[in-house]
């Protein structure tokens, strides 16, 4: 296909998509007049009946659970298809360029970088598991949680350079961890199944409101939730930095 019909191809999508997200807007209620009655009937009920006080997470990992896992999996399989597709490109090419990876002589963060990013890692890492394990009491949770995690291994890489961030998260470890993640959420829904309930019915103890380990399966999905979005963003990361090497690699050669 020609750089022309490509060019008037993405012409049409963009207008039909622009025509359909005025439409969408154009049928919003005005600011501040919800009409319900879902919502409403959630925020009466979530407490009560989950003992969760974010009402958001009791839809994301209770009420609607199997839709989010549907979700959840959109993300694992772009993960993986990223991944795939530079190690494909990569080929025979990418044994010299890890190795080359590790030998390089980068230039040198400036202090300041360094020091703040060395600083903020560790404030980082508590942040973001704080915000995975109170998804079900404050707003948050694994999606939230996961991205933050993931930041702190891209502060790492900042204070120092690409063979410390290696070593940090290594790759067949990223890979396990985003494979159990990605699989925890599954599986935590197969407990309904054997409980003769439906799929990612909530039959773990509630606990009580307000405490850690209230609202059943939720905290636990949101682990799950958690550890894979983190992999998942760093194991993209990973990919990229090992694509780019590659490409300056066959530049000096």
């Amino acid at each position: 296909m020609s750089r022309q019909a490509r060019t008037m191809l993405f012409l049409v999508g963009a207008v039909g998509l622009g025509v359909l997200v005025l439409w969408a807007y154009a049928g919003l209620p005005d600011f501040g007049h919800y009409k319900g009655p879902y919502g409403d009937i959630l925020n009466a009920v979530s407490v009560p009946e989950r003992n969760i006080t974010d009402v958001v997470t009791a839809v994301n990992f209770d009420y609607r659970g199997f839709d989010t896992l549907g979700e959840e999996f959109i993300l694992f399989a772009a993960v993986i298809g990223v991944a795939i597709l530079l190690r494909a490109q990569r080929d025979e090419e990418e044994r010299e360029a890890t190795e080359f990876a590790f030998g390089r002589s980068a230039p040198r963060t400036s202090d300041a970088v360094r020091v703040v990013a060395i600083t903020l890692v560790g404030p980082t890492v508590v942040t973001g598991l704080y915000i995975v394990a109170h998804g079900h009491l404050t707003p948050g949770g694994g999606f939230q949680g996961g991205v933050v995690l993931a930041t702190a291994l891209v502060l790492v890489y900042l204070a120092g350079e690409y063979v410390f961030l290696r070593r940090t998260a290594p790759l067949s470890l990223v890979e396990v961890c985003e494979a159990i993640g990605g699989g925890g959420f599954a599986v935590i829904g197969l407990a309904g199944l054997v409980a003769g309930l439906a799929y990612m019915e909530n039959v773990f103890p509630l606990g009580e409101v307000g405490r850690l380990n209230s609202a059943g399966t939720v905290p636990l999905i949101n682990l799950s939730v958690g550890l894979e979005v983190a992999a998942g963003f760093v194991l993209i990361l990973v990919e990229f930095l090992e694509q780019t090497l590659m490409v300056r690699l066959k530049e000096r050669t």
